[in-house]
């Protein structure tokens, strides 16, 4: 019987260097979407999926993701003196009472497949989910990574996220070539190749729910290459020799919010859908049109 995917691992430790000069001081993770964090959107589609551990992998400045996701009493006591019970509701239900959240440093950035390494001993012999919180996704089914939990459940299988992306975009990503379009089979996935050598233009984007045999090619990695980055993908590769990977197209919208017009064009759509702030941004681009 297949185990059910009850871990999420979130890797939180990159610099953010795109966003400097905000991110010297604050984690990328928290740059909001009006006024949700991009790393609560990330929470709370791995407990919509049923995950119920959610593991940060963080570094030393990293301190307000934890933060976020702790209680802050004095902000509560404040908030109920002033009878603003909604908030406090608000604030308290960011993590439901059956979830817990989990911090482990990445001593160095070493790539994608490091900070999975590094979950290692919390996650054991189970399966797991990876999920980049710089991807913000709104799935038409309503949740990505419930689709692809529930394809592991059916398989026993790795399942990665897949999207179409523009042919001169293909060496930002990890290229996966199928074997099976129609099942869903990798035949391979090949790490930021240069245009002319990719496989195909379907780009694994920040989802990922992982068999627990990654890791014995995650260790190969340290072993071999000590001090270089480890990539996840070139560990999906080497498990391709042993056991299947399944791919799952998006069904639904991305937003790359590792980059600055990702991000705010996540907001844009985001505030759109909402009738008081959708007043606020046509009324604004009436006013002043873009150059």
């Amino acid at each position: 019987m297949t185990q059910a995917v009850k871990k999420a691992v979130f890797p939180v430790a990159g610099y953010g260097t795109r966003f400097l000069p905000v991110t010297k001081a604050y984690p990328k993770e928290m740059l909001p979407i009006i006024d949700k964090p991009l790393i609560q959107f990330a929470a709370e589609e791995a407990i919509s999926a049923g995950c119920t551990e959610l593991i940060f992998v963080t570094s030393h400045a990293k301190k307000a993701i934890e933060d976020h996701f702790d209680r802050n009493i004095a902000l509560e006591q404040h908030l109920l003196q002033r009878h603003e019970f909604g908030l406090v509701k608000t604030i308290n239900d960011i993590t439901p009472a059956n979830v817990t959240c989990v911090y482990i440093r990445q001593p160095q950035q070493l790539g994608l497949g490091n900070a999975v390494a590094c979950a290692r001993n919390l996650i054991k012999d189970e399966p797991f989910a990876v999920i980049l919180a710089d991807d913000l996704i709104r799935s038409n089914n309503g949740c990505c990574l419930a689709d692809m939990v529930a394809h592991y459940q059916q398989t026993g299988h790795s399942v990665l996220a897949v999207e179409q992306v523009a042919k001169e975009d293909v060496s930002n990503y990890g290229v996966v070539e199928y074997e099976d379009t129609a099942k869903g089979y990798i035949k391979n996935i090949v790490e930021k190749p240069e245009v002319e050598n990719a496989p195909s233009n379907y780009a694994a984007v920040g989802r990922y729910v992982l068999s627990p045999k990654v890791f014995e090619f995650l260790d190969q990695q340290v072993e071999i290459e000590s001090g270089k980055e480890q990539q996840l993908t070139d560990a999906l590769a080497k498990l391709l020799a042993t056991d299947k990977i399944f791919a799952m197209e998006l069904n639904g919208l991305r937003y790359d919010c590792g980059k600055k017009t990702g991000y705010l064009k996540a907001i844009i759509d985001c505030a759109m859908q909402e009738p008081a702030y959708r007043e606020v941004i046509l009324s604004a681009m009436e006013n002043t049109p873009c150059t």
